[in-house]
């Protein structure tokens, strides 16, 4: 595997190095060892998959307050997304700022996206099928977002939304201040 790092702490491109055959390919995915060579160290305890069937639909941006310590692997395992992530953890350089990564099913990269900081994505063909691979439970209780379009972030998304649920859609402006008090009060 190949594991790059970003412009945000902690947050990792993964790449598969492909071995072929007249088979077709084999490739490792996921070893703890090469991540922690690469400073991640996790265990991963849950897998989910979310199926979208438009062109344009969008999902996030979700985070999780602690104590969940929910990082995540986001690989697109059928289609083609815009991937979108936000630091949101006040003692971070990279504070409120935002990266965005294509992951398809032709380079079959993925993200690594530490806990603290928010994750989201819009699916650039239809019939997109994206696999995460999670280092905590879900947790609803601790379970948040910030919205898609704040002002705060400037994300240029690349398509208009066709499809996104009321919940991501209406999250308030963020409010830096407030929310560097909460991560203070709970973390």
């Amino acid at each position: 595997m190949i594991c790059e790092s970003t412009s945000i702490p902690g947050v990792n491109v993964v790449t598969p190095e492909l071995v072929e055959d007249e088979r077709g390919f084999f490739a490792r995915t996921w070893c703890r060892r090469e991540f922690a060579a690469h400073g991640v160290i996790v265990e991963m305890v849950q897998a989910n998959i979310s199926y979208n069937r438009q062109a344009g639909t969008l999902r996030g941006l979700h985070f999780s307050w602690s104590p969940s310590v929910e990082g995540k692997l986001v690989r697109c395992e059928r289609g083609r997304i815009h991937d979108v992530v936000v630091d949101l953890r006040p003692d971070s350089p990279a504070f409120a700022k935002h990266l965005a990564v294509v992951l398809d099913d032709e380079t079959r990269n993925a993200i690594y996206i530490p806990p603290g900081v928010a994750h989201g994505f819009q699916t650039l063909v239809p019939n997109c099928d994206v696999l995460y691979m999670m280092t905590d439970f879900y947790r609803a209780e601790f379970a948040d977002g910030v919205r898609y379009d704040d002002p705060a972030f400037g994300i240029a998304w690349p398509l208009a939304v066709t499809n996104i649920v009321e919940r991501d859609r209406t999250y308030p402006d963020f409010d830096a201040a407030a929310h560097r008090r909460r991560f203070a009060a709970c973390c």
